[in-house]
């Protein structure tokens, strides 16, 4: 259902972009948006044209082609899954108060979050995106749509290991590590360093 898959979207992308940037600027004086860091390489422009693809991509994605599963239940647990994503998202983005930004600020120097979702894994706030994305494949399973969340993962990948990794071990170096070495990176015990 293409119309379900458009509407989740928005439903997704308003309070966790959205909303969050208000509160965000609110609290802050600034939305939090930081987008690709000064000086960064061809990979990471890559990596975050991803993940704009990812998403910008689902209201034409859902309308290309058949459906590859129709079965009322899939489109149920794929609305399902957008709406858990989306409140997954923005908890984990709550768990980061002030330093919540999207993009990494070489020249920042906020907090390390260990605490609320990030006791379990490094990445939450990326790991209910691949929720929703994976819900919002499952509302309309045409096959673009179903190819969606794969580009989400691999953007989300190269985002973490070439710049946010780095940067949270140049600012935190060995506090930085020990979470690391015993928090997973998108799932509990998964992807430690």
């Amino acid at each position: 259902m293409p119309i379900v898959a458009t509407l989740g979207l928005l439903a997704f992308l308003v309070p966790t972009f959205g909303v969050r940037s208000w509160l965000a600027y609110r609290a802050t004086g600034a939305t939090g948006f930081v987008g690709v860091r000064e000086g960064a390489g061809a990979i990471e422009w890559i990596a975050a044209a991803m993940m704009v693809l990812a998403y910008a991509l689902v209201p034409a994605a859902v309308w290309i082609g058949a459906p590859v599963v129709t079965h009322p239940l899939v489109v149920v647990l794929g609305a399902t899954l957008v709406v858990l994503g989306t409140a997954g998202t923005f908890v984990a983005q709550a768990d980061m108060r002030e330093t919540w930004r999207i993009g990494v600020d070489p020249h920042a120097r906020t907090r390390l979050v260990t605490d609320g979702w990030f006791r379990w894994v490094r990445n939450p706030i990326f790991t209910m995106m691949i929720v929703v994305s994976l819900g919002l494949a499952l509302c309309c399973s045409t096959p673009v749509a179903l190819g969606l969340p794969v580009v989400l993962v691999v953007a989300l990948e190269l985002q973490v290991r070439i710049a946010e990794e780095p940067y949270l071990l140049r600012t935190h170096g060995q506090a930085y590590l020990e979470w690391a070495r015993r928090t997973g990176r998108f799932l509990p015990g998964l992807g430690r360093l």
